[in-house]
Parts: C-alpha cells; sequence; structure tokens
C-alpha cells in the first residue's frame, strides 16, 4: 500500500476470501481494494477532515449519462440547494495527471456544472475554480473551507 501525500486518516482494511477490502465511509460497505480505490478513500477523508465538507452532501461512483454513453464520476460534493459544488477525479498513484484525465474531468463536468474541480493521483493534488459567466478557470493551491463556499 503506497503512502500518499495526504494526512493519516483512519481508513478501514480488511482481507475476506483471499481479496483485500477498504470501508467506503459514504456508501457505508467494504470495496474491492484497489490503487485508484486507495486514493479515492483519501480524498473522501481530506474533504471530510481537512475541509470540513458535510458528510451527507458527498455522493462516490455515481452513474452520468455523456453523449450516449454511461460513465461513473470519482466524487461529487453538492450545496446545501443540490447543486454540484466540487467534482473529484481519482486516479492510482502510477497515473499521471495529464492532458487525458483534464479532458475526462471537463467531458464529465459539461453535465455536472461544478464550481470547483479537483483531480488527484494520492501524489499530486490539483485544484481549479471555474466562472461561467466569464467562461474561465483559475488555478487554487488548495480548495477552500466548506463554511467559506458560497
Amino acid at each position: 500500500m503506497e503512502s500518499l501525500n495526504f494526512d493519516r486518516y483512519p481508513i478501514q482494511l480488511k482481507n475476506r476470501e483471499n481479496k483485500r477490502y477498504i470501508f467506503d465511509i459514504i456508501r457505508k460497505k467494504d470495496i474491492v481494494f484497489t490503487p485508484e480505490e486507495w486514493v479515492r478513500q483519501h480524498c473522501i477523508h481530506y474533504l471530510i477532515n481537512d475541509k470540513n465538507y458535510p458528510l451527507g452532501l458527498i455522493n462516490v461512483e455515481k452513474k452520468i449519462e455523456l453523449f450516449g454513453v454511461t460513465k461513473r464520476y470519482d466524487i461529487v460534493v453538492y450545496d446545501r440547494q443540490g447543486q454540484v459544488e466540487l467534482l473529484v477525479e481519482c486516479k492510482a498513484p502510477s497515473v499521471p495527471l495529464n492532458q487525458k484525465v483534464f479532458d475526462q474531468i471537463a467531458q464529465y463536468n459539461l453535465r455536472l456544472n461544478s464550481r470547483y474541480l479537483m483531480v488527484s493521483n494520492g501524489l499530486q493534488h490539483i485544484y481549479c475554480q471555474l466562472n461561467y459567466s466569464n467562461a474561465s478557470y483559475q488555478f487554487l493551491e488548495t480548495l477552500p473551507q466548506y463554511r467559506r463556499i458560497e
């Protein structure tokens, strides 16, 4: 299990029937352990523990329809009005955060219209804020705390 560029979180791992599992606190069940799931669970804990995003406003691995094809986003955080506030794309640590990854999250965001984007492979994290009124974006050093989001 690779060390990631996150704080240490109380992530639960189990072995069962010769498989390794990781507990997802959003879906409230054990998920087969993969390098991408390792990153996804760290991102969830980062959002909850470090950025104060409410657990009840976070969705994980839900289906969306894009250009007639069913896809799954990694993490979405909603605001209290039900609008998408943050879209997170997680990759395994071995996957570089390149243009292909940004194209993927941009395609998902065509459907979701998120205010913030986060891309992470667990080692590198990239954040940006979108401004739809002037069709621009700004890279951020970190995500804002949840209470600061309007």
